[in-house]
């Protein structure tokens, strides 16, 4: 089975200002690859964090080292005039497949609802580039724009999940999520379930909200991934959480859920 973790991290310089992320100043393409071999993992899709600011040409870089093994979700200021004219060329960066925004900083909050992202969504569509979001606090705007743009592929990160909430308060945003699922260009990232909940593995208060995601969005837009440093576990209970643990997942599921479909989605040819 190809294992694709939808969501990693690789930085040279700061200190990820998430706690629950590993507190170092450093994590490598090296050490990245090093846990990727020791869990299963074949490969994954790097989100550059914005504690690094150097951390887009590192991920080119780490991606052109190993292209059978990682590819990029990359960003740019979206409130700098300069970073509309880097969406049509974007993928053409050694490794790029398309965008990720975080959005996590407080000056960034009302970017969704401001205007201030409003010229992204139909350059996005125009340039073919795939677009994730960490969208828990403005899925109603992820909705609308799937709406406006229904050739521009979506993709909403941690389930939805708000930033730190486990257990009951983690699924306070499900519904919307769910509801999102009606349009065929919006998927889920499946990322860092393990994290959601208070219980040990397998962290069976969670698998009824994963059931009910499965059956919203079907194993062609729903993603496994991990953020794996700052998951509470291995990179091997991540995996085993959902190709052994949820036994209403079929093994064509599982191969889709763990890398084919995501692959698919943002267009990385990975023949494994």
């Amino acid at each position: 089975m190809l294992i694709v973790d939808s969501q990693v991290h690789i930085w040279s310089q700061g200190l990820p200002g998430n706690k629950a992320h590993r507190q170092i100043t450093s994590y490598s393409v090296d050490d990245l690859l090093s846990e990727m071999d020791e869990g299963g993992v074949n490969a994954a899709v790097i989100h550059p964090p914005a504690w690094d600011p150097n951390s887009n040409s590192i991920a080119i870089d780490a991606a052109a080292r190993f292209p059978s093994r990682l590819s990029i979700l990359g960003n740019f200021p979206l409130d700098q005039e300069s970073s509309k004219d880097l969406v049509d060329s974007w993928n053409n960066q050694t490794g790029m497949l398309g965008l990720r925004f975080s959005l996590n900083q407080p000056h960034q909050s009302t970017w969704p609802t401001d205007g201030t992202m409003d010229w992204l969504w139909p350059a996005a569509e125009r340039a073919g580039l795939p677009v994730g979001l960490a969208a828990a606090s403005f899925m109603p705007v992820v909705a609308r724009v799937a709406e406006q743009y229904p050739n521009l592929k979506l993709i909403v990160d941690h389930m939805g999940r708000g930033s730190g909430l486990v257990d009951d308060a983690a699924w306070e945003s499900l519904p919307q999520l769910l509801d999102l699922a009606k349009f065929p260009n919006v998927a889920v990232k499946a990322s860092g379930a393990p994290s959601y909940s208070s219980q040990p593995y397998p962290y069976g208060n969670i698998h009824d909200h994963l059931h009910r995601i499965y059956d919203a969005f079907g194993p062609d837009r729903m993603f496994w991934g991990t953020d794996i440093t700052r998951m509470p576990c291995s990179w091997k209970e991540c995996i085993s959480l959902f190709t052994e643990e949820l036994s209403w997942l079929t093994e064509n599921d599982k191969e889709l859920i763990m890398g084919r479909a995501l692959c698919k989605w943002i267009g990385w040819d990975l023949d494994m």
